[in-house]
């Protein structure tokens, strides 16, 4: 029984390791990374606490080198998923009751472990596995997966303090109660931290949740998983079920206790699952949540104000970093005819010196994409473009999966500010240049808001100020992360909470209260100290 409340401070950002030479964190990074790799470790399901294998194995390849397994996995069968609803269920009863105080603790512990004893694993494993340089997995997989569990931990304690005024001989509170059921978190590759972050977030307020991560990241997910072990996160309260998104979701989605689905990834897969949600309705005890982060084409408006080489720099970085294969990454910019020479040149400059390759050598701002679906689909994209008569590659255009899937920073210019490389998501270092008439500078924020079925992010430069505010208001809803000045990538906790609406979800805002207050179910209790003994009321009596 707990007599006080749990006082949480405002959390400082986790502090960024820049991995110079020489630096000690960079020495250590490399051995670890040598460890992984020489490795392969044999990744179970893990129900209830249990670490169970069933000889339905598959493989976890590096995407830079494709031919080296880091790891094996076993994939979750129909009634794997279904013991996991049970043993959820089960563990449930006893982590519904548990103190705000203790989850707290677990989730502030996973944090300290994630900085500290395990941040070389993790960052190798993300590195190796998901191929993103040393900087990127630094600012994802530990810096990002902290800063969710210590904001998320305040943002809680102030969900917990917002209460009702309690009126004259009346007693009222409101008591935030984890949804009734469990929730379904599916997890995408690009991002440790999301992956983290969809799980524990909804742990954290007291709920239970099965677990489906992306095949691609899977070395760095289960260590994820065994850290949580490690900080005292009790048995099933998470349940990890590598496997076919599709078995495990056939089970789910047609359980009565299903209260949830956390998801990021494409567009297409969160329409079915809603679809999904949507055939089996009558079938729920509540109404499931859903909360889905999805695609994005994602744009950079240049007015003729804007400073040349800063809008190069973020076209760039938000196009290139991490292969373009973030939900928030650059794909579609508008430039003035004014500035064509300058961007341009600017551009051949800075790609020039850009180097490909293995993330392990730590010259190289780019690494591979994912897997060889993604490698196809961009080169796809790029064919298509070399048969345009509307369209022409300016930079790059080139691939190779020969032994890793490394497709070249690529820089399209289209005539047709509606083709599909402006409009459809490639999901790849894939990015297309629209030249507008200076004087159709209005005319072109319409065609910004208008080609995309997107909302996620986007950004304006400018130094004029009458420039600046009719973007951010005619762009209103074309972005739900809105830039000035910035690449519109690397949304920080705390800082800029994150997610968009239209076709890239339902803007739930990850890092934010608002995300967490859908994983509770409030409850209004009214106490009244002085009940009334009679039934009439005052209006009812004669004069």
């Amino acid at each position: 029984m707990e007599n006080g409340l749990l006082s949480v401070g405002e959390p400082m950002n986790e502090p960024l390791h820049d991995f110079a030479p020489g630096s000690p964190e960079r020495n250590s990074l490399k051995e670890a990374l040598k460890r992984i790799e020489s490795e392969v470790v044999d990744i179970p399901m893990i129900i209830g606490g249990e670490a169970l294998r069933n000889g339905d194995t598959g493989k976890v390849a590096m995407p830079h080198r494709h031919g080296h397994v880091l790891a094996t996995y076993h994939k979750a069968a129909r009634e794997d998923v279904e013991r996991a609803v049970a043993r959820a269920l089960e563990a449930r009863r006893l982590w519904e009751h548990t103190s705000w105080t203790d989850r707290a603790a677990v989730m502030l512990k996973i944090a300290e472990l994630i900085c500290g004893k395990y941040r070389d694993t993790l960052l190798a494993a993300t590195m190796a596995g998901q191929s993103k340089n040393a900087y990127q997995a630094e600012i994802d997989a530990v810096a990002e997966s902290a800063d969710f569990l210590r904001f998320n931990v305040r943002y809680a304690s102030a969900i917990y303090s917002e209460q009702p005024k309690s009126g004259e001989a009346s007693l009222n509170r409101v008591e935030y109660r984890p949804l009734e059921g469990f929730v379904y978190a599916v997890t995408p590759f690009n991002f440790t931290a999301i992956a983290s972050n969809l799980v524990l977030a909804p742990a954290l307020m007291g709920n239970v949740v099965l677990w489906k991560p992306a095949t691609n990241s899977l070395l760095s997910s289960y260590y994820l998983m065994k850290i949580y072990e490690e900080a005292g996160l009790p048995a099933g309260v998470v349940n990890f079920l590598p496997g076919s998104g599709a078995v495990v979701s056939d089970v789910v989605l047609r359980s009565p206790a299903l209260a949830g689905v956390h998801f990021t990834g494409s567009t297409e897969v969160f329409s079915t699952l809603w679809k999904g949600v949507a055939e089996n309705l009558r079938s729920y005890r509540s109404y499931p949540r859903l909360v889905g982060e999805t695609g994005g084409k994602n744009f950079i408006v240049v007015h003729p104000s804007a400073n040349v080489r800063a809008a190069v720099t973020a076209i760039v970085r938000g196009a290139f970093e991490y292969q373009g294969q973030k939900c928030s990454a650059v794909s579609r910019c508008y430039i003035p005819s004014s500035l064509r020479a300058p961007v341009l040149e600017t551009l051949r400059e800075t790609l020039s010196g850009m180097a490909m390759g293995r993330p392990d050598d730590f010259r190289n701002f780019v690494n591979a994409v994912i897997d060889e679906s993604s490698f196809d689909n961009c080169m796809r994209y790029i064919e298509r473009v070399k048969q345009s008569s509307e369209a022409e590659i300016l930079f790059g255009g080139g691939g190779d999966k020969s032994s890793g899937y490394f497709v070249e920073p690529t820089v399209i210019e289209t005539k047709n500010p509606r083709s599909l490389t402006m409009s459809e998501e490639i999901f790849g270092p894939v990015l297309t240049l629209y030249f507008y008439k200076d004087e159709e500078y209005e005319h072109m924020l319409t065609l910004c808001d208008e080609t995309s079925p997107y909302g996620l992010t986007g950004a304006v430069f400018a130094t004029d100020r009458e420039a600046l505010r009719r973007a951010t208001t005619r762009l209103k809803y074309a972005a739900g992360n809105f830039y000035i000045n910035d690449k519109p990538t690397g949304a920080v906790v705390g800082k800029q909470p994150f997610g968009g609406s239209r076709a890239s979800g339902t803007n739930d805002k990850a890092g934010s209260m608002l995300n967490l207050l859908r994983w509770t179910s409030p409850r209004t209790i009214k106490e009244n100290l002085q009940p009334p003994e009679r039934y009439e009321y005052p209006f009812m009596k004669e004069a």
